[in-house]
């Protein structure tokens, strides 16, 4: 395995890497767009090997392995920048699974990434629009011409259902049950789920299959379509939710996935159940999930001090507590 950018590194990841990547496809049922990070990261890593003169991967040691997150810290990526910590994290990740690999698969005799540490990452919380904000997103595809009867149903089905947007592209018409208003997706690892729906969302998705596909020339069992036919990308469909929250006013800052986290936090704010809404999302552990519930304990805090006449009040003249 040789790199895309310094010249070509040597035998430092040879077949060992490609049965990684099997692994993680045929094992793990991992898509080909978080394989093609996997390469990169592989690639990335081949680097670094080569750079510090190691030139086989099992003759890699915990000492060598110190000075990878230094080595990108100081690494200019494709684009002449620096890697970001985020970045720098998810290489780490991805070394400390290969090397776990090796050794599962007796390739090598023991973990040298076992202690590796990745730079630590300040918690966000993810943006979620407000109520009245999605509804007005919810507003701006109108009338009966197909693109409009299209984007309807996908910013309906993104907000009413959940999805990921890999999920929501990859949706066959036959994955739509209108009559039980349920959508069977694949999500991480290739593990099915059944999410419900809402009526608008199926008023929706019921014109967009009997008018709208037929008007886009669909060209397959897919569910959403481009303009000629053929399936909806990923990168299609966020366009399309960038175009309408711009003409809603919503900022630059929405995207497929804001339309998710507003799913789960205005589930949550209505007292759904942090155990469904992991299951909803699709998500393996309900740590994942337990962000939502800070989000929506962040927004009570906001509503709470705008409201109440004293939230921000200071303690009374004297410090004296009042209360009887």
């Amino acid at each position: 395995m040789t790199s895309g950018r310094r010249g070509h590194p040597g035998d430092v990841l040879p077949r060992h890497a490609e049965r990684y990547l099997d692994y993680l496809l045929v094992e793990r049922g991992l898509s080909e767009h978080s394989l093609a990070a996997y390469r990169r990261d592989l690639r990335l890593y081949a680097e670094f090997l080569a750079h510090a003169g190691i030139a086989q991967v099992t003759d890699v040691g915990a000492a060598a392995l110190r000075g990878l997150v230094p080595w990108l810290r100081d690494t200019p990526n494709a684009r002449g920048q620096r890697f970001a910590p985020r970045s720098i994290a998810r290489t780490v990740a991805v070394v400390r699974g290969f090397h776990r690999f090796l050794v599962a698969e007796r390739l090598a005799a023991d973990d040298p990434a076992h202690d590796l540490s990745a730079p630590r990452l300040p918690r966000t919380l993810p943006r979620a629009l407000t109520v009245e904000q999605v509804e007005r997103l919810l507003a701006i595809p109108v009338g009966d011409e197909a693109p409009a009867l299209r984007d309807r149903a996908l910013l309906e089905l993104l907000y009413s259902a959940g999805l990921r947007i890999s999920e929501l592209v990859a949706l066959d018409v036959d994955d739509v049950d209108l009559s039980l208003r349920t959508v069977r997706c694949l999500g991480k690892g290739r593990k099915e789920r059944i999410v419900p729906f809402g009526r608008p969302a199926a008023r929706a998705l019921d014109a967009l299959i009997t008018r709208g596909r037929a008007a886009l020339g669909a060209a397959g069992p897919w569910l959403l379509c481009n303009q000629r036919g053929g399936r909806l990308t990923r990168q299609g469909a966020w366009k399309i939710v960038k175009a309408h929250a711009d003409r809603a006013d919503l900022g630059a800052v929405v995207s497929p996935h804001t339309l998710r986290h507003s799913f789960a936090t205005h589930l949550l704010d209505g007292g759904a159940d942090v155990r469904v809404v992991q299951e909803l999302l699709g998500h393996a552990s309900v740590n994942t999930t337990q962000i939502y519930t800070q989000v929506s304990t962040a927004r009570l805090r906001s509503v709470y001090e705008r409201s109440h006449p004293r939230a921000t009040a200071g303690d009374p003249p004297g410090g004296h507590d009042t209360q009887q």
